[in-house]
């Protein structure tokens, strides 16, 4: 059996992983990488960017949606075929591309999940391994339901990969990921059941403006929720598949084509062996301090998903969590903390929601004393002129200093504004400062004076 030794050798191929290894390999450490998947991570491969290529043709149909009488006089048609080959003009060279850029740093590539051998030691593709640093940066997964049937469940990158649509489905789980792919279904003529244990959809976000997205979910788009329900089955049907749920002690059960499992996810962690690596982690990841160092094994690192940071799971965050680890990596004499702006975040439903900041339990909670204003606003000129009937608002804002203390919005375009309180926030513009700003008028953008 060879062995090898690298300065460092990095797990996963995603935003944090590929980005700790070039720096590296940059300052001229002898770099490993590996992955047990296609090289270039979740997000570009099978995440977030080809699913929004598909929410990007959802916003064409609910615009013409809204404005039918207004001057739209016959709805766009619709191919699902067309639309899933346009998206792969997005993902099909990720891996190829990822691949070329490490080569051309000379870093060493693996194809395969390393494990831990011993604190410096993996085994990786029938070799032994040794490096004086090993960074984990593996993401995350689909959460397993282990329940009877879970096999029968697809994930939401199966879908991405769906050629043609059913009549049916049934999500479990009505968490962002579970709402922005229901969101796309329906709106292509899929009927839609969700089932989720908690009492409503997208329990980590603002209640006032998730029960706006509720409304058109099941209003506008007709999903039919089931609350309050514990998954305990999915049962193969002839043609169906039934799954059937526990709720307040009664047995529910719901049938469709296809069942997806979109309970939420979880660090991928499970086939590194990290017990024998002295690796200390939790069920939110690898266990880091102020340096994103694990807690007990000093030669480790974690950055992006996979790290029990206090970074939210998010692409933005784990580009700059694989900057920190480079860092400390490369100047030891200087080492560099986790520092987390606040961190805004998106679900792309139609209309989107979005949120920064304090929520008001969290407000509460830290003592401030706040101006709070929440108001629904389709009178407002950019919701009024494209016939939205939801546009609303939440605001946070500090009495004693005038700063945004959180921000909750849905709308049409929730996701670029929010982007204004980051900057607002970021730079600690109180609220006076921002209404004396001029902004593009009618812009969304310029909306934001009116929210505070």
């Amino acid at each position: 059996m060879g062995f090898e030794h690298f300065d460092v050798f990095v797990i996963g191929t995603g935003t944090a992983g590929k980005g700790v290894a070039k720096d590296c390999a940059k300052a001229g450490w002898k770099v490993a990488i590996a992955d047990n998947r296609e090289y270039g991570g979740t997000c570009p491969n099978r995440g977030c960017d080809p699913k929004k290529v598909l929410v990007g043709f959802t916003e064409i149909i609910d615009r013409a949606t809204k404005m039918q009488g207004k001057g739209i006089t016959k709805m766009p048609e619709i191919n699902w075929s067309d639309l899933i080959t346009f998206k792969e003009t997005f993902v099909d060279a990720i891996p190829a591309a990822t691949e070329k850029d490490l080569a051309a740093l000379d870093i060493k590539m693996y194809h395969q999940s390393p494990k831990f051998l011993d604190e410096n030691t993996l085994s990786v593709e029938g070799k032994t391994v040794t490096a004086d640093k090993i960074v984990i940066a593996t993401g995350q997964k689909a959460m397993p339901l282990k329940i009877p049937g879970e096999e029968y469940a697809l994930l939401s990158e199966d879908f991405l990969d769906l050629k043609e649509l059913p009549e049916t489905m049934i999500f479990i789980g009505a968490g962002y990921i579970g709402m922005e792919f229901a969101h796309i279904a329906t709106r292509f003529g899929v009927k839609v059941t969700m089932i989720d244990f908690a009492p409503g959809p997208l329990s980590n976000f603002d209640e006032d403006m998730v029960n706006y997205i509720q409304q058109v979910s099941e209003e506008d788009l007709g999903i039919d929720f089931i609350f309050n329900a514990e998954v305990n089955e999915i049962e193969k049907l002839q043609k169906n598949f039934r799954v059937k749920a526990n709720q307040n002690g009664k047995e529910v059960s719901a049938k469709a084509e296809m069942v997806f499992n979109t309970a939420g996810r979880v660090p991928s962690i499970e086939d590194l062996d990290l017990e024998k690596g002295n690796i200390d982690f939790s069920k939110k990841g690898i266990s880091v301090n102020e340096f994103l160092q694990n807690t007990t094994n000093k030669n480790v690192y974690a950055c992006g998903d996979v790290s029990a940071s206090s970074g939210l799971p998010l692409t933005p965050l784990s580009s700059q969590e694989s900057k920190i680890v480079a860092a400390n990596l490369l100047n030891k004499k200087e080492p560099k903390i986790a520092d987390y702006p606040p961190q805004p975040t998106v679900v792309f439903t139609l209309p989107k929601l979005a949120s920064v900041g304090l929520s008001e339990k969290e407000a509460k909670e830290q003592g401030y004393d706040y101006e709070l204003e929440h108001k629904l606003v389709p009178e407002w000129f950019n919701a009024k002129h494209i016939n939205e009937k939801i546009y609303a608002y939440k605001t946070l804002v500090d009495k004693k200093t005038g700063l945004v203390l959180g921000a909750h919005l849905v709308g049409p375009e929730a996701s670029e504004i929010i982007n204004m309180f980051v900057m607002a926030m970021c730079g600690k513009l109180d609220c006076e400062t921002l209404k004396k700003m001029i902004f593009t008028y009618p812009s969304w953008a310029s909306d934001i004076k009116g929210m505070v």
